[in-house]
């Protein structure tokens, strides 16, 4: 009885943590279609992607790191930040 209690719990768990990551794969994903629509990128890839950097001047480009760092950065480094502050 043990066992089986100890094995749905895990299950569980197992289910929650696969729908948070899928959660976050769909956000980053949306972030990403949404700078392609910004941008005019008609090529849907990495491709496509390194083709505009290339157009574009420094400013542009500066924005554009901006916005990636932004939405990609890990949360370890932030909380380490207001500590400090």
């Amino acid at each position: 009885m043990k066992n089986s209690a100890l094995k749905g719990a895990l299950g569980a768990l197992a289910v929650v943590g696969v729908a948070l990551i899928a959660k976050k794969a769909a956000k980053r994903k949306n972030f990403i279609k949404g700078i392609f629509n910004e941008y005019g990128i008609k090529e849907k890839s990495p491709f496509g992607l390194a083709d505009k950097i290339r157009e574009m001047n420094d400013e542009q480009y500066q924005e554009l790191k901006g916005k990636f760092k932004k939405e990609f950065q890990s949360g370890c480094c932030t909380r380490r930040e207001r500590f400090e502050a």
